[in-house]
């Protein structure tokens, strides 16, 4: 399977007809006709389901499509790191990170590094857990930044000094908003909006001592912010991170943190022996000085 079919099959997704993808790539209608056909037949599928205005992708087109894009993405980052003298530190940092107060000290981190080598950028893609390793594992990030326990089987990392409060959103009108803290018995039967990765034996279920069965989910979230329209919505309350969503005044949500305290570590990760271009290697100098000697938050 060649790159330049990658991106013909990208255009044609993009563009959803042949015709405009033809006149984007500069190709002959004909001739971007049969390099699809010749790519189908290799693979053994249809890709595309071809309507009289409209192309559509079949399900394996819509694999393909995700598994194209980020072949030509780690192609493209390899050029480029390749193609720079050894003089130069420039290039692109890629980072997957949880939603977390924490970020702040990446961000200050990252501050320096731009201030001594302009022509690094950084690149800071939002995830949890589950989506921050899938794309580190593919060599699409970089480095991972994590509220979880680590693979050091897998993966070099550095523990942050901070720790984030966990806790729970919810209404300022619900009966419990004027706790100063939740208990576990106060979570009896209420309807919780959780983390996907929720499970038996992590931090929460061994905090409230039960098993994810025993809980009242009545929903899961990869993101705060959506789980935070939840509660606004009355769905439920949400088990959230401190600091994240807005709570101030003006706000129709409040937080209150869970006792006896429940508190959860983050790491910087990256892949063993993976070999870091320049711009990753300045990246971990300037972590590594910043939190030396930092005590813990």
């Amino acid at each position: 399977m060649e790159l330049r079919v990658l991106e013909y099959f990208l255009a044609i997704a993009r563009e959803q007809n042949i015709s405009a993808a033809a006149e984007f790539l500069h190709l002959s209608q004909p001739t971007l006709s049969r390099q699809m056909k010749e790519l189908e037949e290799s693979l053994g599928k249809v890709l595309f389901i071809r309507g009289n205005r409209k192309i559509s992708l079949t399900e394996e087109g819509m694999i393909l499509r995700k598994r194209a894009q980020e072949i030509l993405d780690l192609v493209k980052r390899t050029e480029d790191e390749i193609s720079l003298t050894d003089e130069i530190v420039a290039g692109d940092i890629y980072i997957g990170a949880g939603e977390t107060e924490a970020i702040r000290l990446i961000a200050k981190a990252l501050y320096h590094l731009h201030g001594d080598y302009p022509k690094i950028c950084c690149h800071i893609a939002s995830g949890d857990t589950t989506d921050v390793i899938e794309r580190l594992d593919r060599g699409l990030y970089d480095f991972g930044f994590i509220l979880s326990q680590v693979d050091n089987s897998k993966y070099e990392y550095i523990e942050i000094p901070y720790h984030d409060t966990y806790g729970i959103l919810m209404r300022k009108d619900h009966p419990l908003a004027d706790k100063k803290e939740i208990t576990p018995q106060d979570l009896e039967q209420l309807p919780l909006i959780v983390n996907r990765n929720i499970h038996d034996g992590d931090l929460f279920t061994t905090w409230l001592k039960k098993s994810s069965d025993e809980i009242n989910i009545v929903a899961t979230y990869n993101l705060l912010y959506n789980a935070s329209i939840m509660v606004e919505e009355g769905l439920g309350c949400a088990l959230a991170l401190d600091k994240i969503i807005n709570v101030s005044k003006h706000s129709k949500l409040c937080f209150i943190p869970l006792a006896p305290p429940l508190q959860i570590k983050i790491y910087l990760i990256w892949k063993k022996y993976q070999k870091l271009s320049k711009a990753g290697e300045k990246f971990l100098e300037k972590v590594y000085d910043m939190f030396e000697d930092q005590p813990q938050s």
